[in-house]
């Protein structure tokens, strides 16, 4: 019976699917950056396009370590996480509401990010690899530090004026309505009134 892989190989097969992620994310965030309204938005993800070339190059530094040639794999999570970004620049959003979902998509992506730091520090250091621990770790504190970021751009501003939008469009359809409403009520009261004289009349003929 023929030996099954080890974690050392799930490892490797790890640090690939990191090492495409970080590429992928590489051709994202200019186009992102592009499409943010906020200034604060926009320089968060030009700051985190720097770090993520720096983050490719640590990964190349965890291969070198372990002795194993850099090499990705296509990573079908971010892939995923990327089309539905592009698929919420292609909408008709006012400039607050596509920040809001800007830092939404990008939160996406940061959290799945940390999730396979997360997993590659550990095995990294259960097996050993000291080098490699400290270079993934290096890796997912930028993108908790990037997460953090984002929330902290989203709650200065961003979704409260986007929300601020959102209410003010039903606060103007209420208005609307309830201008509408006394009009219905006086149009009402008009057609009752002759009405109303009718049966005064026919009240003084008896």
């Amino acid at each position: 019976m023929a030996e099954g892989k080890t974690l050392h190989d799930a490892f490797v097969d790890e640090l690939r699917d990191a090492y495409d992620a970080e590429k992928q994310i590489l051709k994202a965030l200019p186009k992102m950056a592009k499409a943010a309204s906020s200034e604060d938005l926009r320089a968060a993800f030009e700051t985190h396009l720097e770090e993520t070339r720096g983050q490719v190059e640590r990964l190349e530094s965890a291969f070198a370590s372990i002795e194993e040639k850099p090499r990705g794999k296509h990573c079908d999570g971010v892939a995923g996480i990327i089309e539905e970004g592009k698929s919420t620049m292609g909408e008709d959003f006012d400039e607050m509401t596509m920040d809001a979902a800007l830092v939404a998509s990008a939160q996406r992506v940061e959290h799945y990010e940390m999730a396979m730091y997360g997993t590659l520090v550990a095995w990294a250091r259960v097996m050993g690899h000291e080098e490699a621990a400290e270079l993934l770790q290096e890796n997912l504190d930028e993108e908790k530090a990037t997460d953090e970021k984002l929330t902290e751009i989203a709650e200065g501003g961003i979704n409260e004026t986007a929300a601020a939008g959102a209410h003010g469009e039903e606060e103007e359809e209420s208005e609307a309505a309830d201008a509408e409403s006394p009009r219905a009520r006086r149009s009402s009261s008009q057609r009752a009134a002759p009405s109303g004289a009718r049966k005064r009349t026919a009240s003084k003929r008896r």
